[in-house]
């Protein structure tokens, strides 16, 4: 008899790069393996994203965490359940004729969002060149990494921040690549596996049976000797036709460290996020020390003390 499974539905905005676990679990058999069946809702922003599992149009939804800590700050039910990503494989990208990031000054500048991710990392890049938002240059809502590359090709916007392969992809049709993230901010949650707390409590079970599934993928995609199965799928989702350089990309954001093991939040990187939403003013300082608190560490701990699933 068959084990009917579990529908979650699992949203985010892009759903690119740094999904790729996500997407080797389900072509690996993973997510089958712990009972789930996956939903995946492409919303084509971060803040569509959060918005869904707030509202409760999907379960859960890997997106940065900025909206969920500010959400919780609030008085909110989202919560961080695991980090998906703890590194900024991106460079931020300029239009030829601009090579630094002083000559940022007065122009436009892409980013999916005003309050999440891309927009937070620009800001803090750019205030150590004496840069200003909105003083000194202006935010243009362009899109998702694959709506920022179009926008900038037509002159739309001056820079964006780019990750892996685009910005490789980008300097080599002659655009530069005039700041690393990496370099600004070593270390932080990128992205989060984010929910509601009334649903994460009446689905424990089940979250505890995604972060497993993510766990296992996350150690597979991690070790270079799965390549035959991982680079397929990175390639398709960052540059189909390219696979000299998703090759590229893909041992560039490894090394990195960019998928943690077993989902777990490290605290320096929740730091790093909680101290740049200070910075921009998404974070009050009284609100920093309860910042923390949005995560919800029993899933990972639940998880990490359990042996693997077996088929």
């Amino acid at each position: 008899m068959t084990t009917a499974l579990t529908e979650v539905r699992f949203a985010g905005g892009a759903q690119g790069f740094n999904w790729l676990p996500v997407f080797v679990a389900e072509e690996q058999g993973i997510f089958e393996r712990n009972g789930l069946k996956i939903t995946y809702l492409k919303l084509g922003s971060v803040d569509k994203a959060t918005s869904a599992v707030r509202d409760g149009s999907a379960d859960l939804a890997i997106t940065p965490p900025e909206g969920a800590i500010a959400d919780f700050v609030s008085g909110g039910d989202l919560r961080i359940v695991g980090a998906n990503s703890v590194r900024l494989p991106m460079s931020l990208v300029a239009r030829p004729g601009v090579t630094t990031i002083a000559q940022l000054r007065g122009k436009r500048i892409g980013t999916s969002s005003l309050t999440e991710g891309t927009a937070i990392y620009t800001q803090m890049m750019l205030q150590q060149e004496g840069l200003s938002y909105p003083d000194d240059y202006d935010f243009v809502l362009a899109g998702v990494h694959t709506a920022r590359w179009t926008a900038l090709q037509n002159g739309e916007i001056d820079a964006a921040p780019q990750p892996a392969p685009w910005n490789f992809l980008a300097e080599r049709q002659g655009y530069g690549c005039i700041g690393e993230t990496n370099d600004v901010i070593p270390e932080v949650v990128f992205a989060a596996v984010i929910g509601n707390a009334g649903w994460l409590s009446q689905n424990r079970e089940t979250v505890e049976k995604l972060v497993a599934a993510l766990a296992e993928a996350h150690d597979f995609v991690n070790d270079p000797s799965n390549d035959a199965v991982t680079l397929p799928i990175y390639q398709r989702l960052t540059t189909p036709d390219d696979q000299e350089l998703a090759a590229k990309g893909l041992a560039y954001t490894r090394e990195m460290g960019m998928w943690p093991s077993n989902l777990q939040v490290p605290s320096a990187a929740l730091a790093a996020t909680t101290d740049l939403m200070l910075r921009v003013g998404l974070l009050t300082p009284e609100h920093v020390a309860a910042a923390a608190s949005t995560v919800d560490p029993s899933f990972v701990s639940a998880v990490s003390a359990a042996p693997p699933a077996t088929s």
